[in-house]
């Protein structure tokens, strides 16, 4: 990718939207505010990532109990993964034909990519783990995301085998995230996980998701922008960026792209302008 500049004007980001631009968001940035609904701030972006990333690191955890489950069933072996840490308490409950699983974090407990989560994941779904597909629905109970606190939930359509023989879960979600200080946003999203590598591995290194679909997101003021995915987003879960894959960002009648890269494990993503101008970003999340 070509060097650019790294100032980039304002009225830019007027146009350009959601870009979810470097540098972590500190007390100053987050008690900027933007002058009209009309201009996002650099904070408001990556709020923005923030909330991406804690919606991803839910289906994540969701998924992972699951195919726990599913694959002690059908394997009827004593499958274990090394995802979860060893400071999670999970507990099961049966009733009728329903399984709830409760995912208890505790006052804070810390996951293996670094991300701390206090709080409670209750997952129910249906005790047949034969079924090709599956309706997982998801709640949380005082939850927090590196002391951001989450409230929402999701519904996950699980399918076993998808038609290129790979687990594949449709995800739609809504979270509202508020960030400390009192900062409040929200994100919903529609979207496709396939598990292209890694299943049953038993380690989450190997773990690797293609990702379809779109996200809304609404910031403090009121203000919407749509993200849709254009190519396919690879999710490496041993790196905490995405490494391929291009995103349209849309604001009203103005639309921007994001293009990942082509494969490297870093920060760096290359994004067009409505006007065809391209500039190098780097890319922001939590850990």
């Amino acid at each position: 990718m070509k060097k650019t500049k790294r100032v980039i004007k304002r009225k830019m980001w007027a146009i350009a939207l959601g870009v979810l631009i470097t540098s972590c968001s500190n007390d100053s940035d987050a008690t900027e505010e933007a002058s009209s609904s009309d201009l996002i701030s650099v904070a408001e972006l990556n709020y923005s990532d923030e909330s991406e990333q804690i919606s991803e690191e839910l289906s994540e955890m969701a998924e992972e109990i699951y195919s726990i489950e599913e694959l002690q069933q059908n394997a009827k072996g004593d499958y274990n993964s090394d995802y979860l840490p060893d400071c999670l308490v999970v507990s099961k409950v049966l009733e009728g034909d329903m399984i709830t699983k409760t995912l208890d974090f505790g006052d804070g407990c810390e996951l293996r990519n670094g991300n701390t989560v206090s709080g409670k994941v209750v997952l129910r779904y249906q005790k047949d783990m034969v079924a090709n597909q599956k309706t997982i629905t998801l709640s949380l109970e005082d939850y927090t995301f590196n002391a951001v606190v989450i409230t929402g939930g999701a519904t996950i359509v699980r399918t076993r085998s998808n038609a290129n023989g790979n687990p594949q879960s449709v995800v739609n979600s809504a979270y509202e995230g508020t960030w400390p200080g009192g900062l409040t946003s929200s994100f919903e999203g529609n979207r496709t996980r396939e598990w292209v590598e890694g299943y049953g591995s038993g380690t989450w290194q190997d773990n690797v998701f293609l990702v379809t679909g779109s996200t809304i997101y609404t910031n403090r003021l009121g203000v919407i922008w749509t993200k849709e995915v254009v190519t396919a987003l690879r999710r490496e879960m041993a790196c905490r960026f995405i490494v391929s894959g291009v995103l349209a960002i849309y604001r009203n009648d103005a639309t921007a792209t994001l293009d990942f890269g082509g494969g490297e494990c870093d920060n760096k993503g290359e994004l067009t302008w409505p006007n065809g101008e391209v500039t190098e970003v780097n890319l922001r999340r939590f850990r």
